[in-house]
């Protein structure tokens, strides 16, 4: 996690399992040791949790906050996604069965998680790729105070469409101050989308909404180090952004 730095606080962390619906959903939980300033649940992208994300909890836990970041696929047999491991068009194929119900509310349960145990009064939603997806729609909650957005998709992609997936651009018409952030590259979110996500916002007088498109950056762009698609300036900006956005 080169492009988000770590900040100055000990960081307490813990890997647990929160309760809905007889649904175990794994998630990582970091505080600081002082009181934290605000929290922050995040939605992994398509590979869900693993050591990437924790250790970016971990990270933004040294800046202040409470984190906790679900499991997306918790409701997919666990040796499943054992085996799915990093293959992506089975990771894709299980999208479509996703219901908005189950993975907005698991982001409200873990919103709730921090507030009760962290007592925190502030609480943001941060998503990357799929997971920005789901940062837009859950935006739209009264639970979140921010949201800021990866380069989630303005559309449900065609391939994803499931009977529990709703429109992202459909909850844009309301909700908590978003920042989105997209690169120019990215055929995930094409100009048109972003044009609609902006018109959307404009229309309904959310003034309190900010779209960033980086020139030439390409899908995954700033979360994932690792990814040729990697952009370490770009990304150590955005991270301070977000940072800023979430405090």
């Amino acid at each position: 996690m080169a492009a988000l730095r770590e900040g100055s606080e000990t960081v307490i962390v813990e890997h647990r399992v929160l309760g809905r619906d007889d649904c175990e959903i794994p998630l990582v939980h970091c505080r600081p040791e002082g009181m934290p300033k605000a929290g922050i649940v995040i939605h992994p992208d398509i590979y869900g949790n693993r050591d990437l994300f924790d250790d970016m909890a971990s990270r933004l836990a040294s800046h202040g906050f409470a984190v906790a970041c679900v499991e997306p696929f918790a409701r997919i047999d666990s040796a499943a996604r054992v085996a799915a491991g990093d293959d992506i068009a089975t990771r894709r194929g299980w999208v479509k069965d996703l219901d908005d119900r189950d993975q907005l509310g698991d982001l409200e349960a873990a919103a709730n998680l921090l507030v009760v145990e962290d007592d925190v009064a502030r609480v943001g939603v941060l998503g990357f790729c799929m997971g920005g997806m789901y940062a837009l729609k859950a935006a739209a909650m009264e639970r979140f105070d921010a949201a800021v957005a990866f380069y989630g998709m303005i559309r449900v992609p065609e391939a994803w469409n499931g009977p529990g997936q709703s429109e992202p651009l459909t909850a844009a018409a309301s909700g908590c101050a978003t920042l989105a952030i997209f690169g120019s590259a990215d055929p995930w979110t094409p100009p048109s989308d972003i044009g609609a996500l902006r018109d959307t916002w404009s229309a309904n007088g959310r003034t309190n909404c900010e779209i960033v498109v980086i020139e030439g950056a390409e899908h995954g762009f700033v979360h994932a180090p690792d990814r040729p698609a990697h952009r370490p300036v770009d990304a150590a900006v955005l991270w301070n952004r977000a940072l800023a956005w979430l405090a």
